[in-house]
């Protein structure tokens, strides 16, 4: 049987450019594949990242994202003094209510048009979210028209840049005055401005979109939400941080993995019928040596096997290849619109091993399904038949 195998495998190279041209369509599977995957993981990072466990979100009741929810200023001092709510060294409630919308802008090389989320935001939003930093320039000054860009906003669209000013609304013209960073999360596709600058432009005076508090701890969680939810007559959705940006990132993300499977369907479809012709091929170019191993004491499952050893040895290298080429995929920017909220988000494709080897075993399924038939009429062949053809 090595032997056998051996001579089977060595026929991939005797039939090179047949088997390079197969290879490449195998290849063009497991990229799709494992590029789709890595996106979609990529969206859900880039959302969730921006959660932390220790911090809850209040919302208006039955509201799916912030920018549609709109809550009283005065709400905001009654998440403040709600049980669980950590306080700063000044033994102020770590609290900010937020307002929260979409403003479309230029793209900055005049070719689309894209919508940016603005976040209306108090002084205490770093403190609030210290993973944010400033990398550029400085932080927004209070009660000013002033702006910070998420580093993955920077040039994107017209005036986000700094030095740079934009338009919330008509002769509202807001200053850019800093850059941050948010370690890759969604708040990197975001324009921070002065919540009393959005509230007077956008005409919101009294009302903020969101409420984020941090608690003591993740386990105060239930306790913050009881008070906060029991008076149905307020109207209140109480979620945790992780809850909320793990379900504003499932659309997007599955929406990309479910049209990534499906173009990976109709490339396999394609993949499998090439494998199959190039295997028939194969079969009948050798049906001399096929009755020469057959009357030498080969068995029709030893027939098989060595066959199918080729198309899986096929599929490994084109699997090879096209994970190679997903691989490269995180050095490039993709942005795209969330659907949940609207906005466009800057993601990057995240591998994972699992979704490598998911592509990988889809690439070895299409050799093992292409190459199974021809497989199986080639253990059938008669040995004297074959030998006179």
């Amino acid at each position: 049987m090595p032997r056998l195998l051996t001579y089977a495998l060595r026929s991939l190279w005797a039939r090179r450019m047949t088997t390079l041209a197969t290879a490449g369509g195998i290849a063009l599977l497991v990229f799709v594949l494992a590029a789709s995957g890595m996106l979609s993981n990529g969206m859900r990072q880039t959302l969730v990242s921006a959660a932390a466990p220790d911090r809850a979100l209040v919302m208006e009741h039955d509201k799916w994202a912030e920018p549609g929810s709109r809550l009283a200023q005065s709400m905001v001092g009654r998440v403040a003094t709600a049980p669980g709510v950590k306080l700063d060294e000044k033994g102020q409630p770590l609290v900010t209510g937020e307002t929260v919308s979409h403003l479309i802008i230029g793209d900055a090389s005049d070719v689309r048009i894209s919508t940016v989320q603005i976040r209306g935001v108090d002084a205490n939003v770093l403190a609030l979210r210290p993973n944010v930093r400033i990398v550029a320039g400085r932080a927004i000054q209070p009660n000013t028209p002033e702006a910070i860009v998420g580093r993955s906003t920077v040039g994107r669209q017209e005036g986000l840049v700094l030095g740079g000013s934009f338009e919330l609304a008509p002769s509202r013209p807001v200053s850019v005055v800093g850059v941050f960073d948010s370690s890759g999360s969604v708040l990197d596709s975001e324009v921070w401005v002065d919540i009393s600058a959005v509230r007077s432009s956008l005409g919101m005076e009294g009302y903020v979109s969101s409420i984020t508090a941090t608690l003591t701890h993740p386990d105060r969680f239930d306790a913050f939400q009881l008070p906060l939810t029991e008076d149905k007559q307020v109207g209140l959705d109480v979620t945790r941080e992780t809850a909320y940006y793990t379900k504003i990132s499932s659309p997007s993300a599955d929406v990309m993995l479910a049209l990534g499977m499906a173009e990976a369907l109709i490339f396999s479809i394609g993949a499998i019928c090439a494998t199959m012709i190039v295997f028939y091929g194969a079969v009948a170019q050798r049906r001399r040596e096929i009755g020469v191993l057959r009357a030498l004491g080969f068995r029709p499952i030893s027939i098989v096997t060595a066959f199918l050893a080729e198309a899986v040895a096929l599929s490994l290298a084109g699997a090879a290849l096209g994970t190679a080429l997903a691989l490269l995929t995180p050095w490039l920017d993709f942005h795209t619109m969330n659907f949940a909220t609207g906005q466009d988000v800057a993601f990057h494709f995240r591998p994972e091993l699992a979704t490598l080897l998911r592509a990988i075993v889809g690439a070895v399924a299409v050799g093992v399904l292409g190459g199974a038939l021809p497989a199986i009429r080639a253990a059938r062949m008669h040995p004297v038949t074959a030998m006179r053809a």
